[in-house]
């Protein structure tokens, strides 16, 4: 670990040390309240994500075996052949700050599930279970483009509670206890010194007199 102070027992680097100190435990205690914030912050924004991880699993749920029909029908092939023409999906993202994080946020989303003929599917060739299992993919995608910003928030929020807390454990287990023990050190040394100061005072005062 790196020197914190100077140790030598001066009375410069005792009020540097209790300086030092006065400081570290003032940080300390604003990074506990900043985790104290960053937690309520991620509790606030966890059951809303929960929610939503709930309706992907059911969208999820759909669509695979949904595919898994169509396959039986068409096979990679025909539903490969299905999708095209393939389409550009452009999202609009923005940043924005939530307790001092940068965030990237979906400024504007677009709107992926489509009617048949939105999505150009011949009703009369193409087989429902691959109608069925395209439209239940866009409802899946539509909720994960959503659900994108919330899970990167919590994501940074989570990685910022653990970088406080790592620095809060730091200050207090590490920093402080060092520069206290530096400071009752020093204390200790210079005290002793000015009492045996003051006892060689005395005994020169003592000398004189009888002189």
């Amino acid at each position: 670990m790196r020197k914190l102070v100077d140790s030598r027992p001066t009375r410069l680097n005792l009020l540097r040390s209790r300086r030092r100190l006065g400081h570290v435990r003032e940080g300390a205690d604003l990074l506990r309240r900043k985790r104290e914030a960053l937690v309520r912050e991620l509790l606030s924004r966890a059951r809303p994500a929960v929610d939503e991880r709930e309706r992907i699993g059911r969208a999820a749920a759909v669509a695979y075996p949904a595919l898994v029909e169509a396959l039986v029908q068409e096979e990679v092939r025909g539903v490969l052949a299905s999708a095209e023409p393939l389409r550009d999906v452009a999202v609009t993202m923005s940043s924005t700050r939530v307790w001092g994080l940068d965030i990237a946020s979906v400024a504007e989303a677009p709107r992926l599930e489509r009617t048949v003929e939105a999505r150009g599917t011949a009703p009369g060739p193409t087989p429902a279970e691959t109608v069925d299992a395209a439209a239940a993919f866009e409802t899946l995608a539509q909720l994960l483009v959503e659900a994108a910003p919330r899970e990167m928030l919590l994501r940074r929020l989570g990685q910022a509670v653990a970088q406080t807390s790592r620095q809060v454990r730091a200050l207090e287990r590490r920093v402080d206890p060092a520069l206290a023990g530096a400071v009752a050190s020093m204390t200790s040394l210079l005290d002793e010194r000015e009492r045996e100061e003051h006892l060689r005072l005395r005994h020169f005062l003592k000398k004189r007199r009888r002189g």
